[in-house]
């Protein structure tokens, strides 16, 4: 059970952040920011209480909320009503942070453009994330998960490994993008705290999943004239996937000549091990795929366990694969406290999502669940009044 008692203040105690965002990338953002310690408060719409998410019990509180938007306060404004919008406008006032994924038209129609804010908050880290860059002529175009992992080259990496042009499954350029306002916010307040100046910080998804993908992906065009095409060599490889044991799956990657042969030796095939192909200096890449293959086969020879075992042995990299309906129950992820059980108000037990970072001195913590939308709206607004 996650102990929501932890009185150590977080690394970022002291520093308000304004969420006025929707979905996945700005909530999930801001709430990183919240499990390091940030007073996180989310403006959203009072009518808005179909919250994006499927499983849902309470109006809006489906699973994909809970996940992105515990330690956070929720106040309910109509951005439309003159008074509503003064009020999301002074709560402003009080933040150190502002994170959106508005579009810029409808931030200019009601006055929170990134220049109406500053006018009034010049210190403050305005983060504004959208599909595309601003100065580009998609700028306005809506943006999913799918359109970014095609305009990214993700889509074109699947096809041209796998044979069919499929997304990733899972929101890959939402998650990344969280990541990337997250730190990116980081630099700003640093940037801020030295010098009193705020900022406007703009994270385009597609360009921040562009740069993400060609870490290793941009391989052959790295140098001018090209040396090779595109696409990660071993990313790319047919055999490049998880294989089958006596009785689950599992990751296994014999990654020199050594682990090869320890490899074949455990599963019974010394005769393998004593093949040229493993008893070079180096595995030459061109044999990536045929080995790859002769790992599959002689993967059933033990158990996961028992590869288990061999591979820590032999230094070679291995990982059983996790099952997600049973993740709960394992070890790895109890013991880390990656997810717990916790007592929610309104929707009794459900698992949260520990939280993976480590800190020696200032550990984040879970201080608030997920809350209905607009349950905190008096208690916040009576606090803005007080520090009139």
């Amino acid at each position: 059970m996650t102990d929501m008692t932890n009185t150590i203040a977080g690394p970022l105690d002291g520093v308000r952040v304004i969420d006025l965002s929707t979905v996945v990338m700005g909530p999930y953002a801001a709430q990183i920011l919240g499990d390091l310690g940030a007073d996180v408060i989310k403006i959203e719409s009072p009518s808005d209480t179909v919250r994006v998410g499927h499983y849902r019990t309470t109006p809006g509180m489906t699973p994909l909320n809970l996940n992105v938007n515990r330690n956070k306060r929720s106040v309910a404004l109509d951005l439309k009503d003159d008074t509503d919008r003064e009020r999301a406008l002074r709560l402003i006032d009080t933040a150190d942070v502002l994170i959106t994924n508005m579009r810029p038209g409808a931030l200019h129609r009601l006055g929170l453009s990134y220049d109406d804010i500053a006018a009034r908050s010049p210190g403050l880290v305005y983060a504004h994330a959208q599909g595309f860059r601003g100065d580009s002529d998609r700028a306005g175009n809506a943006a999913y998960d799918e359109t970014v992992q095609a305009a990214s080259g993700l889509v074109d990496i699947a096809d041209r490994a796998l044979g069919e042009p499929v997304y990733l499954p899972t929101i890959i350029g939402d998650k990344v993008s969280s990541l990337t306002i997250a730190y990116s916010v980081l630099a700003a307040l640093l940037h801020r705290n030295r010098t009193g100046q705020g900022q406007l910080v703009e994270i385009p998804m597609t360009d921040t999943l562009i740069a993400f993908n060609l870490v290793e992906h941009l391989a052959g065009h790295t140098h001018v004239p090209e040396t090779g095409p595109t696409g990660f060599p071993l990313s790319m490889l047919k055999g490049h996937k998880a294989v089958r044991t006596k009785d689950g799956l599992a990751c296994v990657i014999p990654y020199n000549p050594r682990n090869y042969r320890d490899f074949f030796t455990a599963a019974g095939r010394p005769d393998l091990a004593e093949d040229p192909r493993v008893n070079a200096d180096a595995v030459d890449s061109a044999d990536h795929e045929d080995l790859a293959a002769l790992v599959e086969a002689c993967a059933p020879a033990l158990t996961t366990e028992e590869w288990a075992e061999v591979c820590a042995k032999h230094s070679i990299p291995m990982a059983p694969v996790l099952e997600l309906d049973r993740a709960h129950e394992d070890p790895y992820v109890r013991d880390g406290h990656l997810l717990d059980t916790v007592e929610h108000p309104t929707e009794g037990t459900v698992r949260t999502i520990g939280i993976p970072l480590r800190f020696s001195a200032t550990p984040g913590s879970i201080r608030r669940l997920a809350p209905v939308a607009g349950q905190d709206t008096e208690d916040v607004l009576a606090e803005l009044d007080a520090a009139r």
